[in-house]
């Protein structure tokens, strides 16, 4: 069971000190730091302690029902830090359960009891397993913590993880994006649930078999294939982890309305399994963003980790997901086997000097070598060694400061604890060591993450749009972005102005918005904060900007590619819902636009 407070804490031992410390904040006429650590202090826990906030939190919930108290009003005093949903969603992230991947790549761990290329020991892995990789609970879990860290889960980004995607049968994905939506159409944030393992859920922690990269005599494949077989033997597992498009259509329509919406979908696969009726089934299932592992731009190096594909296949791939509006989150790994820290620098200037790359995110993984890797025989023949720390660390720098503004860097480093690596970067800071040597050095990152506003107050006034021009392989773009006097950026927007009609008929000629997001912490829907940008109607100028552009470009009609969750807001600003898109005929009056 995932410990959204300690074990041991059981409020009703506190409740004195608890409620009276509630009561006290709501009483508050000066709702600062000072005098929140005194209310705090005023009551001791145990005599001597001090309350944490998460334990106050969590008096909250436990004795709310017992209590006239405002939520909104609490919240706000406790001054909880908005860190993970202060990008303006509450990301939420779910494992798919193991199963058979395509792929043979060398650098890839072999844990058979996680998903392909997941490691048993990662956070995020070892919750999914927990809650035997069950979507529901998984999805709940989650909800449920930001809950009681006091951070609404009212606008979801739901993230699937797990091997290739792609891979999994039909039904098994239908059924497991409908439970992770039925999880947010029922969440109420008063549910009490433990591990929770179902009947037709399979347990794969007694899967004790552990690949040796050096002698791998069964493949992973072959583990996980067999361990599937016996379970599977006499029960209906195939009946009950399925769903038709029926039963995701009604969930889907529930949650257009709910209280806590899927306002993105990010499914993740490979290169090679993307075809344009994958891409039609990706955008079927309400997905908005593909992680696409790319890894390298080398065709001798992806051959070397027999990857299974090469550039040219990459190239075609996010040609089809960008021509169907998806946002493209990208996959590269450095010190791969026959990569250099010279070769790995000019191949990753290759992800924006080619337009048919030009990633909208990107995560950026230096290798590191894991004993079930095959590998780990190519570091034992000698063929193959880690970068020392200054090599990884140029290779880092030079790649950062290469980004542009149009991309997202959201991660340098994988979670994989360091006690797994055998040999490779074990520092989980490194993203900082990266980014404080190019503070001493002067030299200036100018990717979206950088750059993000947070938590920061904004001066409207001083906000103007900048519109960031760029190439790629399906006509060109513009990175429209609201930003403050320093380039810090409070908004944006993703316009594509494809060159041709789509393979999709219902986009067929139409210029696309791909992404539309305003940071700032997130808003609960229908509630408004005169001080979060999220309430400042940034999104409604930044669209008006791009049917302006699209316009000049000639196009007639302007489509979204609309999350479930953001239907109804586009409906309000006067799109027209589709089988998969929302589409605004241009030729309609519109209001004047951002100048």
């Amino acid at each position: 069971m995932e410990s959204y407070i300690p074990k041991e804490f059981v409020p009703n031992d506190h409740k004195y000190e608890l409620v009276s410390i509630i009561n006290d904040i709501h009483a508050l006429s000066n709702g600062d730091e000072f005098h929140l650590k005194k209310v705090i202090r005023k009551y001791p826990k145990n005599g001597t302690g001090i309350y944490t906030k998460r334990e106050i939190v969590h008096g909250f919930h436990y004795f709310s029902g017992e209590n006239d108290w405002d939520e909104d009003l609490f919240f706000k005093r406790l001054k909880l830090k908005p860190i993970r949903t202060a990008s303006g969603v509450a990301p939420v992230t779910v494992l798919t359960k193991p199963f058979p991947c395509p792929a043979k790549c060398i650098f890839c761990p072999n844990d058979v009891r996680m998903p392909k290329s997941y490691m048993s020991e990662e956070l995020g892995a070892k919750r999914a397993a927990q809650h035997a990789f069950d979507p529901y609970v998984q999805t709940m879990s989650r909800l449920k913590t930001y809950k009681y860290n006091g951070h609404p889960p009212n606008k979801v980004e739901l993230i699937v993880l797990g091997g290739t995607w792609t891979s999994y049968p039909q039904a098994y994905q239908i059924w497991f994006v409908k439970r992770c939506f039925d999880a947010m159409n029922d969440f109420t944030g008063k549910e009490e649930f433990g591990r929770h393992l179902l009947e037709h859920q399979m347990d794969f922690s007694d899967l004790d078999y552990q690949i040796d990269g050096e002698n791998i005599d069964k493949s992973y494949n072959d583990v996980v294939s067999s361990h599937l077989k016996r379970n599977l033997e006499g029960k209906l597992l195939h009946s009950t982890e399925s769903a038709d498009w029926s039963e995701l259509e009604a969930a889907q329509r529930e949650n257009v309305s709910s209280r806590h919406r899927c306002v993105g979908l990010v499914l993740e696969t490979r290169p090679d399994e993307i075809s344009e009726t994958e891409v039609e089934k990706l955008r079927r299932l309400g997905a908005t963003k593909v992680q696409i592992g790319i890894q390298s731009l080398s065709d001798r190096v992806l051959e070397m980790n027999k990857r299974g594909h090469d550039v040219a296949r990459t190239r075609d791939a996010i040609r089809l997901l960008r021509e169907a509006g998806f946002k493209i989150h990208a996959h590269w790994m450095a010190n791969l086997y026959g990569a250099t820290p010279e070769s790995d620098i000019e191949d990753f200037r290759k992800l924006f000097d080619d337009p048919a790359i030009r990633p909208d995110e990107l995560k950026l993984y230096p290798c590191s070598l894991v004993q079930n890797a095959e590998l780990m025989t190519k570091y034992r023949e000698g063929s193959w060694k880690a970068y020392e720390h200054d090599e990884l660390l140029e290779v880092m720098e030079k790649s950062l400061t290469y980004v542009p503004e149009y991309c997202r860097v959201t991660r340098v480093m994988r979670d994989i604890p360091p006690p797994e690596i055998i040999v490779g970067n074990k520092l989980t800071n490194f993203r900082q060591i990266a980014n404080n040597h190019l503070e001493e050095r002067k030299l200036e990152q100018s990717d979206i993450r950088s750059r993000e506003i947070r938590t920061d107050q904004i001066e409207v006034d001083e906000l103007e749009c900048k519109v960031v021009p760029y190439d790629t392989s399906t006509g060109p773009e513009k990175f429209i972005q609201i930003i403050t006097p320093e380039n810090r950026i409070v908004a944006f927007l993703r316009l594509s102005l494809p060159t041709k009609p789509s393979f999709l008929p219902e986009l067929g000629p139409n210029a696309i918005i791909r992404e539309l997001h305003v940071y700032g912490p997130v808003v609960d829907f229908g509630k408004t904060d005169e001080a979060k940008s999220q309430h400042l109607g940034l999104g409604t100028l930044l669209i008006k900007k791009a049917e302006e552009i699209a316009r000049e470009y000639q196009f007639k009609a302007i489509s979204v590619i609309s999350a479930i969750g953001t239907r109804d807001y586009y409906r309000k600003k006067g799109f027209e819902e589709g089988p998969l898109y929302m589409h605004r005929d241009l030729r309609l009056p519109s209001e004047s636009s951002l100048s």
